[in-house]
């Protein structure tokens, strides 16, 4: 099954990866987990992706295709994939669609959580995570059973710059510009299916779910 989770900053796509990841047992491909492992261990391509996120950017698309190549052709990639945070541009998703070829291989499914803007500002803003495990809390929707501590190992829980609010508002309007044509380009290859992801986190994955049941009967 090879898939791509969509959707704005703050639309939930980490917190449904982990629901289809679990039932469905492809392998998580997130570009947001893959630069900042990079960042941490201070790579050539992590150094060049810093730079560009630390000013509320994109990173260019030479940068993310070369990581996502790479990552595709693993050997736990065989039996399907789901894709998160990646591709953001047309151009991503042509080159995407010249690697699927290459590997033999075709999309199943773009799932799109829509949400509001106004909406993913607030969920944004109020986001936290543990630096050790990397679960994500939110102060509104999801917060730690005792506040600002992580409920799976007791770390201190940190805002990450790209969650604080002077930062939000310049990345939703750049990810707004560039959904629009990408959605357009999944809608008329017949793989785009829009769910609301302004329902509570469990009603999305059941809507999600029945997507991919329909698919694998």
């Amino acid at each position: 099954m090879n898939l791509i989770l969509m959707g704005l900053p703050g639309a939930g796509k980490g917190t449904q990866a982990e629901k289809i990841v679990d039932k469905y047992g492809v392998p998580h491909i997130s570009t947001g987990d893959m630069f900042r492992a990079a960042i941490k261990n201070s790579t050539r391509l992590g150094l060049q992706a810093k730079a560009f996120m630390d000013e509320g950017n994109l990173v260019p698309d030479e940068v993310t295709i070369g990581i996502v190549r790479e990552r595709l052709s693993n050997e736990d990639c065989v039996n399907g994939f789901l894709l998160d945070g990646f591709p953001r541009t047309v151009a991503q998703a042509e080159a995407l669609d010249e690697m699927l070829n290459e590997l033999d291989r075709q999309l199943d499914h773009v799932l799109y959580i829509e949400v509001p803007k106004e909406d993913l500002f607030k969920r944004l803003t109020g986001r936290w995570i543990c630096p050790a495990c990397g679960t994500t809390y939110h102060e509104l929707y999801n917060p730690p059973k005792v506040a600002g501590k992580c409920d799976k190992d007791g770390s201190e829980l940190i805002q990450r710059d790209d969650d604080k609010p002077e930062t939000v508002g310049k990345r939703l309007e750049v990810n707004l510009e560039q959904v629009k044509p990408l959605v357009d380009f999944y809608e008329e290859k017949g793989y785009l299916c829009k769910l609301d992801g302004n329902k509570e986190i469990q009603e999305v994955f059941e809507d999600i779910d029945t997507v991919l049941k329909g698919s694998h009967q």
